[in-house]
């Protein structure tokens, strides 16, 4: 799927976050509910770092994932750094492979434009090799969602998949609800104050309960991919 030659032109986390400070990102199409520029979110991502902790029972977890025969080794990230998933799970991730000594790297998943449509398109994206290969199927459809985390063993076999959120956090249910205009307010009003509300609720600790529901379901699948594997011959 992934050679391990394209792999390595991935940026580690440190490399990534010190990059989406940079001009060359911030001229790149956003696509948040702000509009389409680009803001400084480095800061951000460094102190999520900070804040995000794995328990010592999901660090014991990982330990135990990569000492199995065909446990996970590498983990390819894609990514944008408008999207709050992105950067509630991405330091997240980082934390999950400095834990486990797994070899990290990050993708952009956009080039100037913003990606849009069900694949990415190669003229417009220097990563849509990966971002295809990787895309989000739901129902019969392709999505190009971010966060992606796609874990591999060390000869290169895709173990688990993981993408955009954890399944515990209905995103799209409380984002509907949080719009819903409260007596008085006219749409612009309501959509203002829900840009406020939905900033806090990133900075809540629930946001910090669905990082570490992220890891939780990773761990779980890895482990699932891993044992069920062994039994049939499949190894994943």
């Amino acid at each position: 799927m992934i050679s391990p030659a394209r792999f390595a032109t991935g940026m580690t986390f440190d490399e990534y976050v010190r990059y989406t400070g940079t001009p060359e990102n911030l001229a790149r199409e956003a696509g948040s509910w702000r509009g389409i520029e680009r803001r400084d979110f480095s800061g951000v991502l460094r102190a999520w770092y900070t804040r995000v902790q794995l328990s010592p029972v999901q660090m014991d977890a990982i330990r135990w994932l990569v000492a199995q025969p065909g446990g996970p080794a590498r983990v390819l990230v894609i990514s944008e750094e408008w999207s709050s998933d992105c950067r509630r799970d991405v330091p997240a991730l980082a934390r999950l492979a400095e834990a486990g000594g797994l070899e990290l790297r990050i993708f952009p998943r956009d080039g100037r434009k913003l990606g849009r449509g069900p694949r990415a398109n190669p003229d417009e994206s220097p990563t849509a090799d990966i971002v295809n290969a990787l895309l989000n199927e739901k129902d019969g459809q392709t999505f190009q969602s971010v966060p992606v985390a796609a874990f591999f063993t060390r000869d290169w076999r895709c173990l688990y998949r993981h993408v955009e959120f954890p399944a515990i956090y209905h995103k799209e249910r409380l984002y509907t609800a949080m719009q819903v205009p409260r007596p008085g307010e006219s749409r612009e009003q309501a959509w203002e104050r829900f840009l406020g509300d939905w900033l806090a609720l990133q900075l809540s600790p629930f946001f910090l309960l669905w990082a570490s529901a992220t890891i939780d379901e990773i761990l779980s699948a890895l482990h699932e991919r891993i044992i069920v594997g062994a039994a049939t011959g499949q190894g994943g």
